[in-house]
């Protein structure tokens, strides 16, 4: 499917849940794919990419910063302590708080570079013990923490459980989000992004859509 076909896609779920055009983001999942599908992507004039790991973002967007202008990058993926200064120095967006020591971790990063990067908590809606987030029911006070520590908090993430109905999940970040004050939402990948548009979200990371299957993963 096309980069067009799926920007289409988006412009008519926006339409059909009464958004105002252009209120969602396309973030273009790139991780893991060969860098020609990158920039045959670049070259129809987008810009916003997301990133899974720190270390094979770095092997691939310096050089293309030096050749595409006004890059938007995303990191979607679990973000380690001993990598957070150079997420923070590469990516726009961080989608993936997911815990106090990385909070504390970022704040006192920003302080020294004078900057941060837009930060989205990642909540674990469907509490599975083998994937990253803050549990639903603790997601207020981390919330306040991150606002103590005058982190830029931009809004929540979450990946829904495989076997669930995604609309429940999506449902539920929209309901957190909105009563903190919260416009962010990161919501939706390839297979749901038009009902994650139809609950409120802001930014959609479609990937295998937009690129072909990849060789693993499950972002996108």
């Amino acid at each position: 499917m096309s980069l067009e076909e799926i920007k289409s896609r988006i412009q008519t779920a926006e339409n059909s849940a009464g958004r105002t055009p252009d209120a969602v983001q396309l973030i273009a999942v790139s991780k893991v794919q060969p860098n020609a599908r990158v920039e045959a992507v670049l070259n129809e004039g987008h810009r916003c990419f997301g990133e899974n790991r720190v270390q094979e973002a770095l092997g691939k967007w310096p050089d293309f910063a030096q050749r595409f202008s006004g890059l938007d990058l995303h990191l979607i993926g679990p973000l380690q302590t001993n990598k957070a200064r150079q997420a923070m120095e590469l990516f726009q967006s961080i989608h993936t708080l997911d815990r106090p020591k990385l909070a504390k971790t970022l704040a006192r990063l920003a302080q020294e570079l004078g900057q941060c990067p837009d930060l989205f908590i990642q909540v674990n809606t469907g509490a599975e013990p083998q994937k990253a987030g803050i549990l639903p029911a603790d997601t207020d006070d981390f919330i306040s923490e991150c606002r103590a520590l005058d982190l830029p908090l931009k809004g929540l993430m979450c990946i829904p459980p495989v076997a669930e109905d995604a609309a429940e999940h999506f449902t539920l970040l929209a309901e957190m989000a909105a009563r903190n004050g919260l416009s962010g939402l990161s919501m939706g990948m390839s297979g749901d992004f038009e009902t994650a548009i139809a609950h409120g979200a802001t930014h959609v990371r479609v990937g295998s859509a937009i690129f072909g299957a990849r060789a693993y993963g499950q972002e996108g």
